[in-house]
């Protein structure tokens, strides 16, 4: 007998028959004595009509309401999936993020998870019931729904293994594991048996879908055993799991790529101490979050700041930016949206040298200029021409030997 919370996405109950495609699955861990809790997502595409509708009446809808609007897709599912088990005469009950109470802070659409009460959810275990949760999404102290960004159903899952000491945490996606890189971009990605938190969180950081940042972030940090596979097969997934020595044996573990980029410049600044941290700062009172960074200077004592946010802040990025660039006497502020990210991770990086000479030298004989470079312990990563990111990808996966064991 184990305490096993499983997550599936939207795909996976993107109509009845694929939730009753869920429910049988369900049903034999079930059956084996297993507690089982189920967080599951909106049905695929239901939160982007939520957004359309809204958008339909204006630009900026209100970020609460849009909550309360969002929120709805996953109560469908939760229904759903419980009348379902229901039907097949396996106990369920469903229970939105606010009636389990994942709680979070108040910041609407990309809210944090504070704690997850389980009290609710014991009890119904203990009397022999799936738990359906809708994943997505939370509540504040004070009572208002909260929606947790995209891809937060896995944040939602690992929160709620990570709070009932779960023994594995399942996510069940329309891949079968974790894969060297994007197979739809490059056919000789190969699946991955296990990849530390680090590695995965990493790549989730630098554009990979598998798993949300955060749910790796929580796995890490609570030591939540993941495993990745698809709701589709029954094949062997992919572990994502605390590092072991072997893991250092392999430089590069994966490549990422991330075409939800863009890049803001604001050119002329007075080249003075405090100015970074204003443009950064007003960024960052708006909960914009700033990925790749360079500061160029110029001459009679002007500089240039570079950066990149994701493409959905943009407008919201210069709306801060070009005021506060105003006030500081900068001369210009640019924005490009055709650019894409490339990253190369893997532990071994903190042993072996050469990895971003090997990196730059395999883009340049392509002829793919890097217009911006960002590194971590274990990650390189280049702004790049979006034209150029599928050759990119493929060029790395191959100079790296990725595709053998």
């Amino acid at each position: 007998m184990a305490l096993v919370v499983q997550k599936y996405g939207g795909t996976s109950v993107g109509d009845t028959e694929r939730i009753a495609n869920v429910a049988r699955r369900v049903a034999t861990y079930h059956a084996r004595g297993d507690k089982v809790v189920v967080v599951v997502s909106a049905m695929s595409g239901q939160t982007d009509s939520l957004i359309k509708l809204a958008h339909q009446i204006t630009n900026r809808p209100d970020e609460r309401e849009m909550d309360v609007l969002m929120s709805t897709g996953e109560q469908v599912t939760i229904a759903l999936l419980s009348i379902t088990l229901r039907h097949m005469g396996i106990p369920a009950v469903s229970f939105t993020g606010a009636q389990i109470k994942v709680v979070t802070d108040s910041s609407h659409m990309k809210a944090r998870i504070s704690d997850v009460e389980t009290t609710r959810v014991m009890k119904a275990l203990d009397e022999g019931k799936v738990v359906v949760v809708a994943g997505f999404q939370g509540v504040t102290a004070e009572g208002d729904i909260t929606t947790l960004g995209r891809g937060g159903s896995d944040t939602s899952a690992v929160a709620v293994a990570a709070a009932l000491k779960a023994d594995v945490c399942e996510i069940y996606t329309d891949v079968d594991g974790v894969y060297t890189t994007d197979p739809n971009l490059c056919d000789k990605a190969r699946k991955l048996k296990k990849i530390s938190y680090d590695e995965m969180l990493e790549l989730a950081s630098v554009g990979a879908k598998v798993l949300q940042i955060r749910s790796v972030e929580f796995a890490k940090k609570y030591k939540v055993p993941v495993l990745v596979r698809s709701s589709f097969n029954y094949n062997e997934g992919t572990w994502v799991v605390e590092e072991d020595n072997s893991m250092e044996q392999v430089i590069v573990a994966g490549i990422a790529y991330d075409r939800n980029e863009s890049k803001v410049s604001v050119k002329g600044v007075p080249d003075r101490p405090g100015i970074a941290a204003r443009v950064f700062g007003a960024l960052a009172e708006e909960n914009i979050v700033v990925d790749v960074i360079v500061q160029d200077i110029g001459e009679g004592g002007k500089a240039s700041i570079t950066f990149t946010v994701p493409k959905t802040d943009l407008p919201k990025a210069l709306d801060v930016i070009k005021p506060c660039a105003k006030e500081l006497g900068a001369e210009e502020v640019a924005s490009d949206t055709n650019i894409a990210k490339v990253s190369v991770v893997g532990v071994g990086m903190r042993s072996h040298a050469g990895v971003a000479s090997k990196m730059f030298n395999a883009l340049a004989a392509e002829g793919v200029n890097i217009l911006m470079i960002a590194t971590s312990e274990i990650k390189v990563s280049c702004v790049i021409e979006a034209k150029y990111t599928e050759l990119a990808v493929r060029v790395l996966h191959d100079a790296f030997g990725l595709d053998k064991e």
